[in-house]
């Protein structure tokens, strides 16, 4: 049993989420922006940025603090206050000789942070909430995380650029644009304190406690628990090479490779109709699992989520000129992504089921965060050796166990008609 302070969701749900995205594509995405336009090598960008995944993979180890003491509102009002001078750090030391080590540094607390804010977020979400409400909440909830992720890799990275032209120097450039992103946090924090509601959670009794060893046996011990992770480790196994390369892609020189963008075109090209795509893509997977269940449009999200990436192909094959062509194979992406990544979404929700919802969705997405860490650490090496053409044909290629692993994993009847 909770008690719950009557709050709206849909005003808490969108700033919550978004809260919770921006500080993850900072550190996880943004960064490589920054890190590419201070000069650092593909294959240091993509070994060190994704393994900035780690504390979302382990995370799972201190979930079970934030059920034994403390609320889950306090949670993450203090970790978002922690991530606001997280990077006010990172912009203060952006200039410096040794940039890449301390900003590295700063950008590992905020990961911890970052992590632990996730938990204490999505563990409200699924208490405060009715299983019907979460069912219909999911589209909105995935929309406004990606809207997160679309204003760092979008207004952001437009700022960067701007503030690169205007400046004439990248460092100063990236030195302010996180000081921005730090008042950004600030300024959401100061939302989410005012809007999300506050639950009270009755102890269970102490047996069952949420022990380590409780908590991690009664996760693995579900049924078809291996199914289950196989789906969830190499669901976006493609992508999680992609986006590690995309924004150096667009951003390396013709002669490279890539298609020699700027840093606001990079940014224009994410945060304009890329954002529509998005917010569309998200509101109708929504709708339509809410609608038909998870069982009906499994496959046709798998390959939403898949497909759109054989765009990049073409755009390394051709290296067109226009914009345009870079600009339509970022809608169709982000449109399928938006659409697909709501099974994925439902999915995590049905593996948190049980005693310890947090605990375990902690758990689920922390194996999510492998998923894309392990492949993403490899992935400058491997466009290193391929080239841009060949690695995307890689990727392509990649995606085929994500449609293997949606087409046998299993899932009650209530998430969809696919039936054990």
């Amino acid at each position: 049993m909770t008690q719950t302070t009557s709050k709206n969701p849909w005003f808490w749900v969108p700033s919550l989420y978004l809260t919770e995205s921006v500080p993850y594509v900072i550190i996880i995405t943004v960064s490589v922006v920054m890190y590419k336009k201070l000069g650092v090598s593909n294959a240091d960008i993509g070994l060190y940025t994704s393994f900035l995944y780690l504390p979302w993979v382990i995370k799972p180890i201190w979930s079970p603090i934030l059920e034994l003491f403390g609320n889950k509102k306090k949670w993450f009002l203090s970790m978002q206050l922690v991530l606001s001078l997280v990077f006010l750090g990172v912009g203060l030391t952006t200039g410096t000789d040794q940039f890449f080590t301390v900003t590295l540094a700063f950008f590992w607390m905020g990961a911890f942070a970052s992590a632990t804010n996730d938990i204490a977020s999505d563990g409200l979400y699924l208490l405060a909430l009715k299983p019907d409400q979460q069912s219909f909440f999911v589209g909105m909830r995935s929309t406004f995380y990606r809207v997160g992720m679309i204003t760092g890799q979008g207004l952001i990275v437009i700022i960067a650029g701007y503030l690169e032209t205007s400046l004439g120097n990248p460092a100063s450039a990236w030195s302010w644009t996180m000081i921005i992103v730090a008042g950004l946090m600030l300024a959401l924090t100061g939302v989410n304190y005012l809007t999300t509601p506050t639950v009270i959670e009755e102890r269970v009794a102490k047996a069952d406690q949420p022990s380590f060893g409780k908590v991690f046996a009664t996760f693995f011990t579900k049924k078809n628990i291996g199914l289950s992770l196989g789906f969830v480790l190499l669901y976006r196994l493609g992508e999680s090479q992609l986006v590690k390369m995309a924004a150096p892609f667009f951003l390396d020189e013709r002669t490279d490779g890539g298609l020699g963008l700027s840093t606001t075109e990079v940014g224009f090209i994410y945060g304009t109709l890329g954002v529509v795509a998005l917010l569309a893509g998200g509101i109708l997977g929504g709708i339509a699992i809410s609608r038909d269940g998870l069982g009906k449009w499994m496959m046709p999200m798998a390959f939403a989520i898949n497909a759109p990436n054989i765009g990049y192909v073409f755009l390394a094959w051709l290296q067109p000129e226009s914009i345009a062509f870079a600009t339509t194979v970022v809608v169709i992406e982000q449109l399928g992504y938006g659409f697909g990544f709501a099974a994925f979404m439902i999915f995590l929700i049905f593996l948190a089921e049980g005693l310890f919802k947090t605990a375990h969705y902690a758990l689920a997405t922390g194996f999510m965060a492998m998923g894309m860490m392990l492949p993403g650490m490899l992935s400058g090496y491997m466009q290193q050796w391929l080239g841009y053409p060949g690695f995307f044909v890689w990727v392509v290629i990649a995606t085929i166990p994500g449609f293997v692993m949606a087409y046998v994993v299993r899932y009650p009847s209530e998430f969809g008609k696919k039936v054990e």
